[in-house]
């Protein structure tokens, strides 16, 4: 387990309520808690009066209408996507339709990579292909409106497409999936890949945000002790797999009850991602090999 990292789990807003969290920021968290998205997709607002919101959540109209409510008497100017799986984006449509706004931020879903031949996505159901923002937003664009800033972070890794977004007025950022307090960010092929998730981590370790508003979960209060803490567990996980290989479990079956001992059931499918996350990007470095391209099926050794 994680145990390097200082986690905070003890989150607990309520569900459907619009709670301002700094000056510039209120977030609403929708109803879709789970082993993946904690107590569910957190929703932000972004100034007063014409407001930007962030991540509006999955294809549910109760969510949207409550979000709406609570936004009686503003004017929602921009909708804001971090990503595009389908507890942060598709929200972004019934808010558009429902207001107006256009959709900015991340660009269409997209893969790292082809599929290999004969490999299955397992997230193919977790993207968002009907994603199809009014204007894409590259590294560095920014949006403005009264008082507050949206610049876009690149932070690709998560998935190929993901964006954070710094609010330069409260030196923070909406980290999106890429850090959450509550949880190590699941970087799954062929959607996600390890190389760019830690390249991102790296470009993070260069910022000096005070707070990170996650996806999921509560704030990070301490980003860059957050950051480097998730970036060191990341290189131990490298290490701990490279010595499983190296000492003859080849297969990810045989690496993950050895590298997550106590896990959930339902994690497990995650965890053999995860560690196939690790060595697609150690055969890509040249420090482990496999017959063929390397898959969640293949046999692994120390190159």
């Amino acid at each position: 387990m994680a145990d390097d990292i200082p986690f905070d789990r003890s989150f607990d807003a309520a569900p459907e309520t619009l709670q301002q969290v700094s000056p510039l920021v209120r977030r609403m968290v929708a109803p879709n808690g789970g082993p993946f998205t904690f107590t569910g997709t957190c929703t932000y607002v972004v100034g007063h009066g014409a407001v930007a919101v962030i991540d509006p959540g999955p294809d549910d109209p109760a969510h949207i209408a409550a979000l709406q409510a609570a936004l009686a008497g503003e004017r929602v100017a921009q909708i804001v996507v971090t990503h595009t799986h389908r507890d942060h984006s598709p929200g972004a449509r019934l808010l558009a339709a429902a207001t107006g706004a256009p959709i900015v931020g991340c660009g269409p879903h997209v893969a790292f990579r082809p599929l290999a031949e004969g490999e299955h996505n397992r997230l193919e159901a977790s993207g968002d292909r009907d994603h199809a923002p009014a204007r894409i937003l590259q590294d560095g664009d920014s949006i403005a409106g009264d008082g507050w800033t949206l610049q876009a972070v690149a932070t690709p890794g998560h998935t190929a497409n993901h964006l954070a977004f710094a609010l330069p007025e409260e030196n923070a950022l909406f980290s999106g999936d890429h850090v959450m307090a509550w949880s190590t960010t699941i970087v799954a092929p062929p959607d996600g890949a390890m190389g760019p998730y830690m390249a991102s981590l790296n470009r993070l370790q260069g910022r000096d945000d005070r707070v990170y508003w996650p996806g999921h979960g509560g704030p990070v209060a301490n980003p860059s002790r957050f950051v480097r803490a998730l970036a060191h567990h990341r290189r131990q996980r490298e290490a701990s797999i490279l010595d499983r290989v190296a000492a003859g479990d080849g297969l990810i079956a045989d690496i993950v009850p050895r590298l997550y001992d106590g896990l959930a059931p339902a994690l497990h499918g995650a965890a053999a991602l995860s560690v196939f996350a690790h060595l697609e990007d150690l055969a890509e470095r040249g420090l482990v090999a496999t017959d063929g391209p390397p898959g969640l099926q293949s046999r692994y050794r120390v190159a």
